[in-house]
């Protein structure tokens, strides 16, 4: 099973591996959600959607079905 940032739990730390979708929004890719990255779960809201992360300084709220997408590796 690989491990993306719809499973990490809450202040778990993980380094983004892949993005294994084209469906990615270019804001976020922008905003810093590329491969080598650092990524921090905030918090999720009720129902696990949106999560609230912190990438390289940057808060963002992306959907679960978004976070799926992306792969890391836990720090």
């Amino acid at each position: 099973m690989k491990t993306t940032i719809a499973t990490l739990r809450r202040g778990q730390r993980a380094l983004i591996k892949e993005i294994t979708s084209d469906n990615i929004p270019l804001k976020l890719l922008e905003m810093g959600c590329l491969p080598g990255n650092e990524v921090k779960l905030v918090r999720t809201a009720p129902f696990e959607c949106p999560m609230y992360l912190v990438v390289n300084g940057s808060h963002l709220a992306i959907r679960k079905e978004i976070a799926a997408q992306i792969e890391v590796q836990i720090i």
